[in-house]
């Protein structure tokens, strides 16, 4: 098997650890390369030739970067490919919709968790919201087309304001984010003074969520939440709630589609697009305590994730997890 991915980062380790024992749980012997192609077509090219060469049976392609690159340079390849952490085919015209497989050597699964029900949540627990800003990477293509610009879409069609908090320099973004978090406050006063009808919303953009503790500083009492599970954590630097698919959920589903194409359970360009459901809901109560947000008891029975009001884990991954 070989793992295809475009540039180191934290939310890949977890998603191929998340692979390797899924693999292990159910006794699956594969030996495993993981290949960083640097977003390069030379490496990439590279990589695909000694794919072929050494017989590999099949190829992950790990990150939204990876896939689309793979998309264009390998598509009705010989060996059989599966999107991880990659956000929605359809949306980034990868593929035509959720109801049929690709037709060709791919078969994709989705980060994202369709919008409408996102926003629901979101609505549910500010049913009079007046502003949303939406945080994000403007050189991350595929966060900009399937993360910001449909929540956004999806709230002012709902007479919701929209403010677009863009970082333009992804190795500034502290500096940028500083900035862009304060003025919306100043903002999100005018048309609502207490700030109790605003809220944050940060996107699938790297260089984004690893700012959480300088987007918190800047954010005065509005709520911070996220699309991405793994932004809320133990801890200050934590976001307070989060509504979304996190990788290691999306790493377990393409791993068991790895496994059915290894296997020859299922052809691997008849899979429909894999989407998580229901969505992976993540609390800190630390954070909420702080801004005085109040959680529906919905979302506290169905979290997989929360964490105390020490900031401590109580529960992973939908299971207790026990002080001693």
């Amino acid at each position: 098997v070989l793992v295809l991915y475009p540039r180191p980062s934290s939310a890949y380790d977890l998603a191929i650890s998340k692979m390797l024992n899924v693999f292990a749980n159910r006794n699956i012997e594969a030996e495993f390369t993981v290949y960083n192609f640097d977003r390069t077509d030379a490496r990439g090219l590279q990589a695909v030739e000694l794919a072929k060469k050494s017989g590999v049976d099949l190829i992950f392609t790990m990150g939204s970067e990876s896939t689309a690159w793979l998309w264009n340079n390998y598509r009705d390849g010989e060996i059989p490919v599966v999107s991880v952490t990659s956000k929605d085919p359809v949306m980034l015209g990868q593929m035509p919709d959720y109801d049929r497989g690709s037709g060709s050597n791919f078969a994709f699964t989705s980060l994202n968790m369709p919008v409408a029900a996102q926003l629901a949540y979101v609505l549910e627990l500010k049913p009079e919201l007046k502003n949303l800003a939406v945080l994000v990477d403007s050189k991350n293509v595929s966060a900009m087309q399937t993360q910001a610009r449909p929540i956004a879409e999806a709230a002012i069609s709902r007479g919701i304001r929209v403010l677009n908090l863009e970082v333009q320099e992804p190795e500034n973004a502290a500096t940028e984010l500083s900035s862009l978090v304060s003025d919306a406050v100043s903002s999100m006063r005018k048309n609502d003074v207490t700030l109790e009808n605003s809220i944050f919303w940060v996107t699938g953009s790297t260089s984004v969520f690893r700012e959480i503790d300088t987007i918190n500083r800047f954010s005065d009492r509005v709520p911070v939440l996220s699309g991405v599970p793994e932004v809320v954590k133990e801890g200050d630097k934590s976001a307070a709630l989060s509504i979304g698919i996190s990788f290691e959920s999306n790493a377990h589903l393409a791993a068991i589609y790895g496994i059915k194409v290894l296997q020859r359970d299922a052809e691997v360009g008849k899979l429909n697009v894999g989407v998580v459901s229901p969505p992976d809901i993540a609390i800190n109560f630390r954070k909420v305590r702080e801004i005085g947000l109040k959680i529906p008891f919905r979302f506290f029975e169905g979290a997989n994730y929360i964490f105390d009001y020490d900031g401590k884990t109580v529960r992973h991954r939908g299971k207790l997890i026990t002080k001693g």
